[in-house]
């Protein structure tokens, strides 16, 4: 992908802590899918758009490696990236970054494109972003 990865704003919630006031660990996932889907819509995929083709995505593995804390009020920028292969999966890796550039987490993942009926992988899901898609290139594409 050429240029920076597509990227959102999100504000760590006081809610989203845990009692050592640290950004509960299962809420970076929330924020990787948040920014997955941010991606999606500002390619121009919708959820509809997906369901109305017959496929939805699927996360078949994620790594997060914690760098940093992130407290209540911290803003920080989500990143997300595909990372295209030939086969019917595909990789997306993401960084938590404070407003200051430091790193707070990184989260790698695995996913796939899952034919609703058949219940297995598309064997192309790279193609199917493309044709998707009216910004590809947000996909590296």
């Amino acid at each position: 992908m050429n240029g920076q990865p597509f990227s959102v704003p999100v504000t760590v919630r006081g809610y989203e802590t845990d009692v050592q006031g640290h950004l509960n660990q299962a809420v970076y996932l929330n924020y990787a899918e948040h920014a997955r889907w941010s991606l999606l819509q500002a390619a121009g995929i919708s959820q509809a758009d997906l369901v109305g083709q017959g496929i939805g995505p699927v996360a078949l593995e994620t790594t997060i490696r914690y760098r940093r804390e992130l407290l209540a009020g911290d803003e920080a920028e989500v990143t997300c990236a595909f990372d295209w292969n030939d086969g019917r999966t595909f990789r997306i890796e993401q960084t938590i970054r404070k407003a200051d550039g430091t790193v707070a987490a990184e989260i790698t993942a695995v996913g796939g494109l899952l034919d609703l009926k058949s219940r297995r992988l598309i064997s192309d899901p790279r193609q199917m972003f493309k044709q998707l898609a009216s910004q590809p290139g947000l996909f590296g594409l």
